[in-house]
């Protein structure tokens, strides 16, 4: 069975990877180099300097493209530096449509950044994708979607607006964080550009910052691969080198995350103490069964509002946690507790967080793999 036709579980160790031609290596060395010798001006073994590209992050790349099922792989330093290069297609007077529930620090690069160069930003709720459409008009020419959504885990049809996009001629980006692409494959579902924070469940460790982006088209990639290497926001061999490795792990994590993650949303939405759980497994989730058509299972991330509380309850309750360690990120094997309103989120104004339903009692969860018992009984004793 050639590596192309492996299944996914298969593709996250062997998936775009082959053993080095030097020695032989199975996992790709570290090129910690900055340049490469010459035989004559021009004449190189296909790397020149490593802004432009380096072995170790091709490596990394050629991983991202097999598991997204994509063709081309572009790493970078975070995943905001994968997203500037994105918005770095666009120019003055374009428009964008974004998810109206979104990471902070992707709307504050829309926002505080972009915006100033005179990119216009309509931020939606794209749970129903048809309210996309009253959007669009001859200047929009991409549309961002993230799905699950972060903190609220609202579920956007990537289907339904990939239809959308192509009818209008615009691109489409998917932030696939949250999901990986072991539960989901917007590429396959019409997406343009897949982008990533490697920080999180691909790398999976907490030890790394990197980011990524995965699309099929040549021209694109083209386009993205001029502006990685004329901006230079790219990672290095040594962070590289740590998320390739945790990319081979990536489909054992996401099972074990995914179980302890049913567990721990079940324990809370049965929990006196808690007044609403927002997770995409449950029947009453919005968008659920679209979530089922789209996603592989469910996820490690929950976020949850505690019966009656306020700003200082919640705080309250997060700085109680044991095993759970009160930190910003997510997707490493231990999990996380945090307070959007404060944390995460708190470059978004509150009027805007609050509108999408990031109100100051709201707590996110990422469960790790740890024993889940533990982690029930972690919650238990912070309420």
């Amino acid at each position: 069975m050639g590596k192309k036709t492996l299944r996914f579980n298969s593709k996250t160790i062997h998936g775009g990877q082959f053993p080095d031609k030097a020695y032989g290596a199975v996992m790709p060395p570290i090129y910690q180099t900055s340049t490469y010798a010459q035989t004559t001006p021009g004449g190189h073994k296909g790397y020149e300097y490593s802004r432009s590209a380096n072995p170790t992050r091709t490596a990394l790349e050629n991983a991202l493209a097999s598991i997204e099922n994509g063709n081309y792989g572009l790493a970078f330093g975070s995943g905001l530096a994968a997203m500037d290069a994105v918005m770095k297609l666009l120019k003055p007077g374009d428009e964008v449509i974004s998810t109206n529930d979104l990471y902070g620090g992707s709307y504050r690069i829309f926002k505080k950044i972009f915006e100033q160069y005179g990119i216009v930003f309509h931020f939606v709720g794209m749970q129903d994708a048809s309210a996309i459409e009253a959007h669009i008009n001859k200047k929009t020419k991409l549309i961002w979607v993230e799905t699950p959504t972060n903190p609220m885990m609202n579920i956007i049809d990537i289907k339904a607006v990939a239809q959308l996009a192509k009818q209008h001629n615009v691109l489409l980006a998917v932030d696939n964080t949250f999901a990986t692409p072991y539960l989901q494959l917007p590429l396959d579902l019409g997406a343009d550009i897949v982008m990533h924070s490697a920080t999180k469940y691909l790398g999976g460790h907490s030890d790394v910052v990197l980011g990524g982006l995965v699309v099929k088209d040549k021209e694109l990639a083209d386009r993205l691969y001029f502006i990685q290497n004329a901006s230079g926001a790219v990672c290095g061999p040594m962070d590289s080198f740590l998320v390739l490795r945790g990319i081979k792990t990536l489909h054992v994590r996401m099972q074990r995350h995914c179980e302890n993650g049913r567990a721990v949303a079940q324990y809370l939405a049965n929990h006196p103490g808690v007044e609403k759980v927002y997770w995409p497994g449950f029947a009453s989730h919005p968008n659920h069964q679209v979530a089922k058509d789209q996603m592989k299972d469910f996820g490690g991330m929950i976020s949850f509002v505690p019966k009656g509380a306020d700003y200082a309850t919640a705080i309250k309750i997060v700085e109680r946690l044991k095993v759970f360690t009160l930190a910003e990120s997510l997707g490493g094997v231990e999990s996380l507790a945090g307070h959007p309103a404060s944390m995460t989120h708190a470059s978004i104004p509150k009027e805007e967080r609050e509108k999408s339903g990031v109100v100051d009692s709201l707590i996110r969860l990422s469960v790790g793999i740890e024993d889940v018992d533990d982690l029930i009984e972690d919650l238990e004793q912070a309420f």
